[in-house]
């Protein structure tokens, strides 16, 4: 691990055969008011176009990183980010969601006035069906804005590194993440929808529970 970089943000962008989405996701990065960041695309095996699509997003862009690997679900590819990250704050935008223009200034700027907070995860602007399954009764269903949402998800790089990151669950990793984050750091739901969470892509592992 390197000397972590004063205020960049590392944003961890998993992504698996998600060609068709990706450049809208990394075009929303790219149109962030908030610039000191990289991404770290981490590519669970994608069989599509991906490499093509985003070799020519890093010819164009030092701080974009591309990491491949064979299918080895979600946690693991948060999990390769996280390892492979040079700022001292991590976040996540799924292959298939965006972030509104200012969604990581306005995070940074209130970790960065709010000291005592460690992590933030926030309700997003849901396109598409607005409930999941309740990870705690499968036979259920639970409204979106009463989930913990991964690619929300953003706080300091020593919450993920001494936690060790995510386990691999089937279904909800970043939960379970953060019932282990909540014993020992302080952490806050920010009532700001600046993400975009597309549940319309059809193959999507919360429709597929």
């Amino acid at each position: 691990m390197e000397v972590l970089t004063q205020n960049l943000v590392s944003i961890i962008l998993p992504t698996y055969n998600r060609a068709e989405y990706l450049p809208r996701a990394l075009n929303s990065i790219l149109n962030q008011t908030y610039k000191n960041w990289e991404i770290l695309i981490i590519d669970d095996g994608s069989e599509d176009e991906t490499l093509n699509l985003v070799k020519n997003y890093i010819n164009n862009d030092v701080n974009i990183k591309y990491y491949f690997h064979e299918n080895r679900g979600a946690a693991y590819s948060m999990n390769v980010g996280m390892i492979n990250s040079k700022g001292n704050f991590i976040t996540f935008l799924g292959s298939d969601d965006e972030y509104l223009p200012n969604h990581l200034q306005l995070r940074v700027e209130y970790l960065l006035q709010n000291e005592n907070i460690d992590l933030l995860h926030s309700p997003a602007k849901i396109i598409g069906n607005q409930f999941v399954k309740d990870k705690n009764d499968l036979s259920k269903n639970i409204h979106l804005d009463n989930c913990v949402l991964g690619g929300t998800l953003f706080g300091k790089w020593d919450v993920f590194n001494k936690l060790n990151g995510f386990k691999e669950l089937n279904y909800s990793p970043e939960s379970e993440f953060i019932e282990r984050a909540e014993k020992i750091y302080k952490i806050e739901k920010y009532d700001l929808r600046t993400y975009i969470y597309h549940r319309e892509t059809p193959d999507g592992i919360c429709n597929n529970i």
